[in-house]
């Protein structure tokens, strides 16, 4: 019986909130996602190969949803070769060379790392979201942190969402 009253008493207050209320108790729309931490298997599976599947791109350590441009990153589109994986090489050279679709910058020229920035924050971080980091960028290779790694690339990044 008492079940049965509980039950009554909260139709009753349901029955009692405004329409607005009763929404808002029922649908709350999602957070933010945080942001990832990518292994290099980890971001090879966004490679643009499988329909339906995000297209991620990371530069410098930062992970882009490339998705809306498929066009030119999806499967068979020209610049498909540079995502799945940190092409930061690749783009400071602007070159597809496979040699070239790495993380390392070692010996590129002044300008080429002058392209690199200007690629990096007038293309990607102005078009594209930023779902994560790479796992080099926040970690030594020993999987210690970084101490160099600040997440000023993510104004809304917070350490605690990630836990």
């Amino acid at each position: 019986m008492a079940g049965g009253a509980a039950r009554v008493l909260l139709a009753a207050l349901l029955g009692a909130l405004p329409a607005a209320a009763e929404r808002e108790l029922r649908f709350r729309p999602p957070a933010e996602a945080p942001v990832r931490l990518f292994t290099e298997p980890e971001l090879a599976r966004y490679d643009g190969q499988q329909e339906g599947q995000p297209i991620y791109l990371a530069v410098k350590g930062v992970v882009f949803d490339v998705t809306s441009g498929k066009e030119f990153y999806g499967k068979g589109a020209p610049y498909n070769a540079l995502v799945g994986r940190d092409s930061t090489r690749g783009v400071a050279k602007m070159s597809l060379d496979p040699a070239d679709l790495t993380h390392d910058i070692t010996g590129l020229t002044e300008e080429e790392l002058k392209s690199l920035d200007d690629i990096f924050n007038n293309v990607y971080k102005a078009k594209y979201p930023i779902v994560g980091y790479t796992s080099r960028r926040i970690l030594n290779e020993d999987g210690s942190p970084n101490l160099d790694f600040k997440p000023e690339d993510q104004p809304h990044f917070n350490i605690k969402d990630e836990f």
